[in-house]
């Protein structure tokens, strides 16, 4: 077994979110890439899709989610799923600063628009 600390974690920083990788391959983990996210109030992630599924885990503050134009508002202890190709973003429309742990398979690529990206926090 390998412990991986969040004190050690490198901080990846975008628009309103900052990502601290766990559990991912550069850091031991052979088939699962598990973050930690933090969203500003206020932030607002870009619309994206994913090529593997993708796991939010809310441990506070107020998400809103829009999944395949849908939108949920998912609870702490709930659980957002964002299945591959489908388009998704994040919000956090509260006051304090919201927290979620994130988890998918190792090699996740993301979409944005044109652009396929590898996420450095997935890596």
């Amino acid at each position: 077994m390998t412990l991986t600390t969040i004190a050690d974690a490198k901080t990846f920083e975008n628009a309103g979110f900052t990502f601290r990788p766990l559990a991912v391959p550069s850091r031991g983990s052979t088939e699962l890439a598990v973050w930690a996210v933090d969203v500003a109030p206020g932030a607002e992630s870009e619309r994206h899709s994913v090529s593997r599924e993708e796991v939010f885990v809310v441990r506070s503050g107020e998400i809103v989610a829009e999944i395949g134009g849908v939108e949920y508002r998912p609870a702490p202890g709930d659980a957002i799923i964002l299945p591959p190709g489908v388009p998704g973003k994040l919000a956090n429309r509260g006051g304090g600063t919201a927290s979620m742990t994130v988890c998918t398979s190792k090699g996740m690529r993301g979409t944005i628009g044109d652009v396929t990206i590898d996420p450095p926090w997935a890596q």
